[in-house]
């Protein structure tokens, strides 16, 4: 067989050239050398295709894209550590990335994150790189419980603003102490109002975040073209978004939130739980050409508006100058799509300029793509270039 010539896609942003993992789940030793086209995938479930997706998906901030505890991820009868490599070259310039879980003698765990050879906080990978994924545990998201929504959604709001995480955990965090205070049903009226004030500051900054990047995403929703993956219009069921979106500042908002926390606290304490606050939001989803809420499409109807968000996303962030580099990982994705929406969504991905990783079961699920892509047949852990 003769090779076909290499075709990158025109637009200029940074890829992934090598990505090395050691006693990643079941990944002994693998390497993978690439020349910055998309990556395709293939191979018998069970395989390791999603743990390499996993692994890149590692590569930003957070649990990546299974959310597994670190110790989890530890290939099986190994020393419980593991560890991620990464070569990201844009413009002839290459940056190493790496990222070490490890357990010492006394049980004691640890990730480390190194930039260039120099440890770093891992919340400093996402000014260099972003990462969005799609997984098939996604694809009832729209019909699913509003947490599903919310978590999915906030994920996206973190590729725009890597401090949402932050937020987000220390909304949480809070939180979590207020509802203890609750359930005892004894509230210390200072205590109260010290935890009230962090979610409230957490809470309001949430808030502002999720209603910027949506209307990033609508606007990038709105600049696609018309084609197999449908539009949707995008809102923010939330009250404290609502406000964002009226125009109010952070400040007030996060005075409204802390007021409506200190005046809800018997009705709270009833309940044993916090009512309201940015944790009540929800993501609502419209199939625009068919004028339906996502959740009453049907199944293929709803992955397609998945698909045609993610895309929007990607574009969202890869159009912005300032933007960092970004990486797509579809998970499976091929499989549930006919002939003709696959090949819509190959030309869409090398179009959009950013990389792709995407995993299959059979080489011929992704024959149009052509000489766009790199080809992997991964096999019990070990990964062949074809």
């Amino acid at each position: 067989m003769t090779d076909a010539p290499t075709e990158l896609p025109v637009q200029s942003r940074g890829r992934l050239t090598r990505l090395g993992l050691r006693t990643f789940r079941n990944h002994g030793e693998t390497m993978l050398r690439l020349d910055g086209r998309h990556v395709c995938l293939f191979g018998a479930n069970g395989a390791g295709k999603t743990n390499l997706l996993e692994a890149v998906s590692m590569l930003s901030p957070g649990r990546g894209l299974r959310g597994a505890e670190m110790s989890e991820l530890a290939q099986a009868g190994g020393d419980g550590g593991w560890a991620i490599s990464a070569d990201l070259s844009e413009d002839g310039v290459s940056r190493r990335l790496n990222v070490e879980f490890s357990v010492d003698e006394r049980g004691r765990s640890k990730r480390a994150v190194k930039i260039d050879g120099a440890p770093t906080p891992q919340n400093q990978l996402a000014e260099i790189l972003r990462v969005l994924w799609i997984t098939p545990s996604m694809d009832r998201v729209f019909a699913g419980p509003a947490g599903d929504r919310r978590r999915f959604f906030d994920r996206q709001v973190m590729a725009h603003f890597p401090a949402h995480g932050a937020a987000a955990a220390q909304y949480d965090k809070a939180m979590r102490q207020r509802n203890a205070m609750l359930e005892q049903g004894r509230i210390d009226a200072a205590w109260a109002e010290a935890v009230e004030a962090r979610m409230a500051q957490a809470g309001a900054a949430m808030a502002s975040y999720r209603w910027q990047a949506c209307n990033a995403m609508q606007d990038a929703i709105d600049a696609r073209p018309d084609g197999l993956f449908p539009k949707a219009e995008l809102s923010i069921d939330g009250a404290f978004e609502a406000m964002a979106a009226r125009g109010l500042d952070v400040g007030a908002i996060e005075g409204e939130i802390a007021e409506r926390l200190r005046s809800g606290r018997s009705r709270d304490a009833g309940a044993g739980r916090t009512l309201e606050g940015v944790h009540r939001s929800d993501l609502a989803v419209v199939h625009r050409p068919k004028g339906l809420p996502a959740a009453q499409c049907s199944t293929g109807e709803q992955k397609a508006l998945l698909m045609g968000l993610i895309l929007a996303n990607g574009q969202a962030l890869i159009g912005r100058d300032f933007a960092p580099n970004t990486l797509l990982l579809l998970d499976e994705a091929a499989a549930h799509l006919d002939s003709h929406r696959r090949a819509a969504l190959y030309d869409e991905l090398s179009d959009l300029g950013g990389q792709a990783w995407l995993t299959g079961t059979d080489q011929s699920l992704f024959e149009a793509f052509g000489t766009r892509a790199e080809m992997f047949e991964v096999t019990d852990g070990a990964v062949r270039p074809v």
